[in-house]
């Protein structure tokens, strides 16, 4: 029977390969995930499988012995046989072309039916090459560069056996005390709604059976990045406006851009857990969206329904579960262990768990790998592509255009060359480590360049360098599952760095975090820089003002009280294996920075949540000259550097901005014409940003949203028309007669630089 199944299967692969893949891409170069071929292929497999083939199929573990012999421990050793015996899915954290070979030919070699496995990992910012994290990269705007840094992570992770990716995270975050605001793309469902589509394509390719290219994985479905007080992991509360207009819209980019999988996520939402969710899975993503790609629980958040206090026990969790649309359970161990009794019981419908095998059977089709189990176990390539010069460039290239520079006065950048002394300072000067950031895959620890190491191989060879810690961050081991202890002692170093200041010609003070200071797990309710960094800070600058401010950090931090003192500051992010030769290009001016702040930075912590798009409120200006408006009566309400912001060492006048008519019908279309001039003397590239405002609707609309972007590079003096163009979709909102539409009023048109501009025309939308 073994020899028989197997048989059949690769026969009905070899009949119908051509088809299939004439059917696998569509014009848009995005991936199908449902096609007739692809069914019958899928329908071939089903037909053959028993239940607990069946059940297996919906079961992720993690590698978590050595799989190239069997585990000497009881638990590992069930896995094993389950392995053997074919009702095993997917696996993840197996990585190697060794360790992954053997896991295959153990399925391969002894399951009856021979349905090869998946193997997962959290690619998230590369591979063992490291590009700047999540948060840096959607500072560049820049979708081009965007999606060849995913091409380049999945090519390397898929040359060591992986073939899928648990990326691009997609969660919207508006609260920086949230630690995995480092792993995605910002406050705007706009612009996070191309990045993950970017992403998608990037890690998918124009087709999935490309031996370099991984099946992606949108997440966390859904509002994971709204956990209440940044607290990760915390419960979320929104409402169905803020869920469709703000939550969803990246997750429907990607589920457009063909993103094989999704991933749920650890929160509740509105009192029901997000692994048990019907709404989100059955009903929006599967029903209304049409996907035909599978949902996988996060780690043993099926599991987690029990405390949550959703679930009574790990049963009930597989029921509800299953039934609410989840189709893989990682590390839950509930699925295996009663699917097969709550079908027995009628609590789980056959026809679900069929649906959730096809779905994961697609996937498995689509990357070829009934055709060949072992077409990414290839040691040669893997040799060839890890860690290779030409990703390294890649990941350098990425971070160029990834800083963002946020103040500038007294022209301090770019550095002048005929400066003879530059002394670097900060906990963070000479750190080789954390620019890899969180989720570094198998990134090799200390393997960066640092930024004293980028400065020293940049500077005109008759300028001295000096380099002085000041004060360290933290002590003890770095650890991607241990929280560091910061430096709460020791400060002795500050008047050694003020020395070296006051001698120096110019300072470049190097602080921030360290790499496992944001990421999973690692929510702050303050977000001020840690240890004596603020100290150092304040005595450097009082030392030596010429003094550069550089962050390395993942998520925005209260620099409030230092950006008072800095002439610049520059956001240098966490920005992977080269990131001291990137930001030292864009210091010394190689490189003009470009980058734009995907995320408002805040005045205070008091301020998160903190957002351009939000609401206008019932009170929102002193005109009375009253206590009683909407306001802080110690803060400003405004950021300290808004969304879209983002300076250049040349300078960019817009003009001439028009509307081709007052007035646009449901039907109609107009053109939002700027144009826009390099003023200064430096070749750069600006974001021109499109804005819009509805005055009245059905749901209080916010005071601005992004709908449109255009990166453009201009020579001294040359001048650039850009245009827009509004219909009725961009101007579309989620409305309480459930549906997307356009209502008819007075809307605003804004362009400019960043979301503060105030260049702006009015046009109304007519029935």
């Amino acid at each position: 029977m073994t020899l028989l199944a197997s048989n059949y299967i690769r026969k009905q692969i070899v009949l119908g390969t051509l088809s299939l893949l004439s059917f696998l891409t569509s014009a848009y170069g995005q991936t199908t995930l449902s096609t007739p071929a692809l069914e019958q292929k899928v329908d071939s497999v089903i037909q053959l499988m028993n239940l607990k083939e069946k059940i297996g199929q919906l079961v992720l573990y993690n590698g978590s012995w050595d799989v190239t012999g069997p585990p000497s421990d009881v638990g590992n050793q069930e896995k094993y046989d389950k392995l053997k015996n074919g009702e095993v899915g997917a696996m993840l954290n197996v990585t190697s072309v060794k360790e992954t070979r053997a896991a295959q030919e153990l399925v391969m070699k002894n399951s009856r039916l021979k349905i090869p496995l998946l193997f997962g990992y959290d690619v998230i910012h590369g591979y063992k090459t490291m590009f700047p994290i999540p948060l840096a990269e959607s500072a560049s705007w820049d979708m081009e560069a965007i999606q060849k840094g995913a091409s380049h992570a999945a090519a390397e992770a898929s040359a060591s056996g992986i073939n899928w990716t648990f990326a691009p995270m997609v969660d919207i975050a508006r609260d920086a005390r949230w630690g995995r605001i480092m792993e995605g793309a910002g406050e705007d469902p706009y612009l996070g709604a191309r990045i993950a589509e970017a992403r998608v394509k990037g890690f998918q390719g124009e087709d999935m059976s490309d031996p370099r290219t991984i099946a992606s994985c949108a997440k966390h479905f859904a509002a994971y990045g709204f956990a209440e007080a940044g607290r990760d992991y915390n419960t979320v509360s929104i409402s169905d406006s803020d869920l469709y207009n703000i939550v969803l819209p990246p997750f429907k980019a990607a589920a457009e851009a063909g993103a094989a999988t999704f991933m749920s996520s650890f929160n509740d939402l509105n009192g029901i857990p997000a692994t048990g969710n019907k709404k989100l899975q059955r009903d929006i993503l599967k029903e209304n969206w049409d996907w035909k790609g599978f949902v996988v629980s996060d780690w043993a958040s099926t599991a987690e329904m029990i405390p949550h206090g959703y679930s009574k026990d790990l049963k009930q969790a597989a029921e509800q579960a299953l039934n609410a649309g989840n189709d893989m359970d990682m590390e839950g161990r509930a699925f295996e262990k009663h699917l097969e009794e709550l079908v027995s019981a009628n609590a789980v419908n056959i026809a679900d768990i069929d649906d959730a095998v096809k779905r994961v059977l697609r996937v498995k089709f689509l990357l070829g790998l009934f055709d060949d189990p072992y077409k990414y176990c290839d040691k040669k390539r893997e040799k060839q592509e890890s860690y290779s010069e030409e990703n390294l460039v890649a990941s350098e290239e990425m971070a160029r255009k990834s800083v963002v520079l946020l103040k500038n006065e007294k022209n301090l950048l770019p550095i002048d060359k005929n400066i003879k002394t530059i002394a670097v300072i900060g906990p963070l000067a000479n750190d080789k480590d954390s620019p890899l950031g969180s989720w570094r895959a198998l990134a090799e620890s200390n393997s960066a360049v640092s930024l004293l190491e980028g400065v020293k191989s940049k500077a005109p060879k008759n300028m001295k360098i000096i380099y002085e810690e000041g004060v360290a961050l933290g002590e003890g081991e770095r650890s991607f599952i241990r929280e560091m202890k910061f430096n709460t002692t020791d400060k002795s170093g500050i008047p050694k760095a003020v020395e070296v200041a006051k001698k120096a010609d110019l300072v470049i003070l190097a602080l921030g975090e360290e790499a496992f200071q944001s990421g999973e797990g690692r929510s702050q309710a303050n977000i001020k820089l840690k240890g004596f960094q603020e100290e150092l800070a304040h005595a450097v600058l009082d030392a030596n003002p010429k003094t550069v401010v550089l962050l390395m950090n993942g998520r925005p931090l209260d620099i409030t009280e230092i950006n008072k003192k800095a002439f610049a500051v520059v956001e240098g992010w966490l920005l992977g294996s080269r990131a001291g030769n990137a930001l030292a290009d864009v210091l010394f001016g190689n490189y003009n920075p470009s980058g734009k702040l995907p995320v408002s930075f805040p005045r205070s912590v008091g301020q998160v949540p903190i957002y351009y798009n939000h609401k206008n409120t019932g009170r929102p200006s002193n005109d009375q000259e009253m206590v009683f408006w909407s306001h802080y009566t110690d803060e400003e309400n405004a950021p300290l550097y808004p969304f879209g912001h983002g300076l250049s060492y040349t300078t960019f006048d817009y003009s001439n901005f028009s509307l081709s008519a007052e007035k646009m019908s449901a039907s109609g279309s107009i053109l939002a014409k700027v144009t826009v001039k390099n003023t200064g003397k430096y070749k750069g590239k600006e974001v021109v940003q499109l804005y819009t405002r509805d005055h009245f609707g059905s749901y209080v609309r916010p005071v601005k949203e992004l709908k449109g972007f255009e990166l453009i590079e201009l020579e001294p003096g040359q001048s650039k028309e850009v245009t827009f163009t509004i219909d009725t979709k961009m101007l579309q909102f989620y409305t309480p007669n459930n549906k997307w539409e356009a209502e008819p009023g007075t809307f605003t048109a804004f362009v400019g630089g960043s979301s503060d501009t105030k260049f702006q025309k009015d046009f109304e939308l007519t029935n």
